[in-house]
């Protein structure tokens, strides 16, 4: 199929489910290129509505939208990708729909934009900074109240860039893989000798010091990369349990683990009642850390939903807790950089369970350490012989 035409697909059916845009890939010789096209398209979602829409006289919906996408975000977006390829392939594309007018809107209107380029990258140029930058007003706006404009611009331009893969191995070498290569050709895949991984993200692991022997509870663990590095870590030695209550989820954490050739440890929906050395809460939030490699997620943002996930990270916070014996670690982490899912949210479970205390913080924040952004602490139990009276029932 014509790799513009899977992505256009792609597109519209982001635009009518919202659902995670990662888990509509396709595989494929030309994923890679599929990836960057969606991705740019969604990322740069609102610039191209903004330009594309003074090309119609009014703005469509279905195929057409989405391949108008397509079409706009490789010409202003992915200089990569020659001019004429751009129309030629994604006009191609709008031949396969069954409205055959379709085709001669987006040749049209692609056509329009090479023309006048200039004056729409002049004009984007002195857009507003959610705008240029395609974010949600309220999310820009607290960027600057939190880091200043300048800032602010720099991190919005970041989270724009394309993510770089890289490889967390089992020997504990840490490698980028280079663009356009499928994590599946790389040699030691199949023998599960690696997990695609950002460094960012090995500070909740290294704040768990989990060693062979111990009893450890992974409480919100797909798709499981956390969870390979504390089973390499543990050597096969003591008991991991990992915690999945989505099915979906679960059934990728078990193929994974699968891969890992880490059948010993228990991928199951429910942690049993009892109490381990250490417990992982990789919670839900609002992946403002890794906006990079989730550009639907900027789309989904808002104080509203916020509010929701911060109420369900305490709730989960809390819940995990009970599962930690006494002179045993929690560590919470989240990919966000957002305060209150990371700091408050902290402070608010140590005012409500005084057998805990913070021990260690780890912070990446992507304009100083060039990674993801994340955030993990390690809360040590001080005391207490609680056991767990149920199993936790959100994730």
């Amino acid at each position: 199929m014509n790799s513009r035409r899977t992505a256009a697909f792609i597109v519209s059916r982001w635009l009518l489910t919202h659902e995670p845009v990662q888990d509509m890939l396709p595989d494929g010789p030309d994923r890679a290129f599929v990836q960057d096209l969606v991705y740019t398209a969604i990322r740069r979602f609102r610039p191209l509505r903004r330009v594309l829409g003074e090309f119609v006289q009014r703005w469509p919906k279905g195929e057409l939208e989405a391949l108008l996408l397509v079409g706009g975000a490789q010409i202003l977006y992915m200089p990569g990708v020659p001019d004429f390829a751009a129309v030629s392939e994604t006009v191609d594309a709008a031949k396969k729909c069954p409205n055959k007018s379709i085709a001669k809107v987006v040749n049209g209107v692609l056509r329009n934009l090479l023309r006048r380029r200039a004056e729409v990258e002049a004009s984007l140029a002195a857009a507003p900074l959610a705008e240029r930058e395609s974010y949600p007003n309220a999310l820009v706006e607290r960027w600057i109240a939190r880091y200043g404009e300048d800032a602010a611009a720099r991190l919005a331009a970041w989270h724009n860039e394309p993510a770089e893969t890289w490889l967390a191995y089992r020997s504990g070498e840490i490698s980028r893989l280079e663009r356009a290569r499928r994590v599946s050709e790389v040699p030691g895949f199949k023998e599960g000798e690696f997990v695609v991984q950002d460094p960012a993200t090995l500070g909740a692991v290294e704040l768990l010091d989990v060693s062979p022997g111990m009893s450890v509870l992974d409480f919100c663990a797909a798709p499981g990369g956390k969870t390979a590095q504390i089973a390499w870590r543990m050597k096969g030695e003591g008991r991991l349990v990992a915690q999945e209550v989505n099915p979906r989820r679960l059934a990728r954490l078990r193929e994974n683990l699968a891969r890992l050739n880490l059948g010993w440890v228990k991928a199951t929906d429910g942690a049993p009642k009892e109490l381990f050395d250490r417990v992982l809460v990789d919670a839900p939030c609002s992946n403002t850390g890794v906006l990079r490699r989730r550009p639907d997620a900027r789309w989904r943002w808002d104080k509203t939903r916020l509010a929701e996930l911060v109420a369900l990270q305490r709730e989960i916070l809390s819940a995990s807790a009970e599962y930690v014996a006494p002179g045993g670690t929690l560590v919470y982490s989240t990919c966000s950089n957002e305060p209150e899912e990371n700091e408050n949210c902290v402070a608010a479970f140590l005012a409500g369970h005084p057998d805990f205390e913070e021990t260690a913080r780890r912070v990446s924040f992507p304009l100083e350490t060039g990674h993801d952004g994340a955030f993990a602490a390690a809360l040590a139990r001080t005391r207490g012989t609680r056991v767990p009276t149920d199993p936790a029932t959100r994730s």
